[in-house]
């Protein structure tokens, strides 16, 4: 019996979905502690040597979501060099699997100034699945609040979702019902790098906001006073972007120093 370390539970696989032969979602039953939609654990499992290897991940799906606060929703790319996901990528429905029990990080609504209108997220790969939990906890928290004004709003919600190629557009179905229920309020912006694709934008993502093709697409622009933008993702484009952004005239957020961008690198 070899002994877990602390911080992680054991969870179990309950769902497993193949989007490419790299890129698949992993649905796990585990009893961690409560969480905020865009926030991140960690999965484990043990290695050849009978040690536990562990690496970041974010929740996919809205803590209120009706399957309830155990069920975990994860999206993984498998990195051939990688020393977890390939791992990951053998589990099927019933396997174990260790879950970090207490959530990470600060990409939130609740660290979103109260004064933004329009909420950016640009995202990468992977990176979509935070954005899709907090899109979704807005979303339950609306309905669940009905007539009141207990939930955030937002003029504007705008998801930019950059891959290599089309069949790396994962959860088209609900992105397509989330933009649905919001009706107008959300724009979904796709970006192919690797392919011409009919509606959606090609390049990256800094150039794109530099050239204005960005605010074209969302038909929103970008300022000071009522924009905040969340980058998630590769650590090359959040560097890249952040570096736009600042030469936009926007600054970085800070609780000390309130701005109108933060960001998360994904590994």
């Amino acid at each position: 019996m070899t002994d877990i370390p602390h911080g992680l539970v054991t969870g179990k696989v309950v769902h497993k979905t193949q989007w490419t032969d790299q890129l698949f979602s992993l649905q796990v039953s585990a009893p961690v502690s409560p969480y905020t939609a865009g926030q991140f654990t960690k999965l484990g499992l043990l290695n050849s040597d009978g040690e536990f290897v562990r690496r970041a991940y974010s929740m996919v799906n809205a803590p209120e979501h009706s399957l309830g606060l155990h069920h975990l929703e994860f999206l993984i790319i498998k990195d051939q060099n990688g020393q977890l996901s390939p791992k990951l990528h053998q589990l099927n429905e019933g396997d174990e699997i260790f879950v970090g029990k207490d959530p990470s990080g600060f990409m939130t609504l609740e660290e979103i100034p109260s004064t933004v209108k329009d909420l950016w997220m640009l995202c990468t790969g992977t990176a979509v699945g935070p954005f899709i939990s907090i899109l979704e906890s807005l979303q339950i928290q609306q309905e669940e609040s009905e007539n009141s004004t207990a939930y955030r709003t937002f003029n504007r919600l705008v998801l930019v979702h950059a891959v290599r190629t089309k069949q790396d557009l994962t959860y088209q179905d609900r992105i397509a019902q989330l933009v649905q229920h919001y009706q107008g309020k959300l724009i979904y912006v796709p970006i192919i790098s690797r392919e011409s694709v009919t509606g959606a934008l090609r390049g990256r993502i800094p150039s794109l906001l530099l050239g204005g093709d960005l605010e074209r697409a969302a038909s929103s622009t970008i300022n000071k006073t009522d924009s905040f933008i969340y980058l998630c993702g590769n650590p090359q484009m959040v560097r890249d972007t952040s570096e736009a952004l600042n030469t936009l005239g926007l600054e970085k957020h800070l609780r000390r120093k309130p701005g109108q961008y933060s960001s998360e690198n994904y590994w």
